[in-house]
C-alpha cells in the first residue's frame, strides 16, 4: 500500500459509527437484517448489472459479505473490499461456511485498495461512498472508474439528499423516526449520526461527480427516506 501524504484522507479512520470494532461487526446483520433481504438485495443487483458465470466483481464496503457471499455463487470471482477487518472477517465466516473459494477478501477502501488483477465487469458499492468527504469521493469515483473494464457497470447505493426537498429537517427527522419503529433505537441512532458527521451529499453534487470521474448514468431509482440508487458504465 503506498504512503499516505501529510494532506490524504484517513479512510480507515471512523467518519461516524466505528465498524472496526468487533462488537458493531457482530451486531451489524442482526440490525440489518430487521429491515433487509440480503439475498433479495443481491439477486436484483446481478441482474441489473447483466452479471454471470464468466463476470469478475469487486463489492466495495462489502462490509460482512451481504452482497459478495451471495454474488459468488453466480459470478467467476468477487473481491470484497472494506477497510475493516472485523467486518471482513465476518465475511470470510460466511464465505467459508458456504464452501465458496472465488472470493478473495481484501482491507482497503476507495482510497487505498489497488487493484492489481485484471479490470473488473462490475463495481458494486452499497451505502460506503458517505464515508468520504465530497472531494475524495472524486478521487475515488476516478480511482473505481480505472479499475474497470471499459463499459463497465457501477452500482453506487447510498444516501443522497434531493436537493429540491423543501423541509428537509423535518424529512429528516421522520427518515430517523421510520428506522426507530422499523430496526429499533440503536439503528435510528446511527442515522442520527449519519446526517451529522458523516458525509453524504446532495443529487447533484453525486451525479457532477460520477459524470466528472467517467460514467454515464443508465439509471436512478430514489427509494424510502433518502436511498438512492445509481447504476452507471464507464465511458
Amino acid at each position: 500500500m503506498r504512503r499516505r501524504s501529510g494532506w490524504s484522507f484517513d479512510e480507515n479512520a471512523p467518519a461516524g459509527v466505528d465498524y472496526s470494532s468487533l462488537e458493531q461487526a457482530t451486531a451489524y446483520d442482526t440490525m440489518h437484517q430487521r429491515f433487509r433481504r440480503y439475498e433479495e438485495e443481491a439477486a436484483a443487483i446481478i441482474e441489473r448489472l447483466g452479471l454471470g458465470p464468466k463476470s469478475t466483481v469487486i463489492d466495495m464496503g462489502a462490509g460482512t459479505g451481504a452482497f459478495a457471499v451471495y454474488a459468488a455463487r453466480y459470478v467467476k470471482r468477487v473481491f470484497a473490499v472494506d477497510v475493516s477487518k472485523a467486518m471482513l472477517g465476518r465475511c470470510r465466516e460466511k464465505a467459508r461456511e458456504a464452501g465458496l473459494k472465488n472470493l478473495t477478501c481484501r482491507v482497503g477502501g476507495f482510497l487505498t485498495y489497488r487493484h492489481r488483477e485484471p479490470p473488473a465487469d462490475a463495481m458494486v458499492s452499497v451505502a460506503a461512498l458517505h464515508h468520504l468527504p465530497d472531494f475524495w469521493k472524486q478521487v475515488a469515483l476516478r480511482r473505481a472508474a480505472r479499475m474497470l473494464k471499459r463499459g463497465g457497470k457501477l452500482f453506487l447505493f447510498d444516501i443522497v439528499f434531493p436537493s429540491a426537498a423543501q423541509d428537509l429537517d423535518g424529512r429528516i427527522q421522520a427518515w430517523i423516526e421510520s428506522i426507530r419503529k422499523k430496526a429499533g433505537s440503536r439503528l435510528a441512532e446511527e442515522a442520527e449520526v449519519h446526517v451529522s458527521r458523516e458525509y453524504s451529499t446532495y443529487d447533484w453534487v453525486m451525479e457532477g461527480l460520477l459524470r466528472r470521474a467517467g460514467f454515464r448514468t443508465a439509471g436512478k431509482h430514489t427509494g424510502e427516506g433518502f436511498q438512492t440508487t445509481y447504476v452507471c458504465t464507464r465511458v
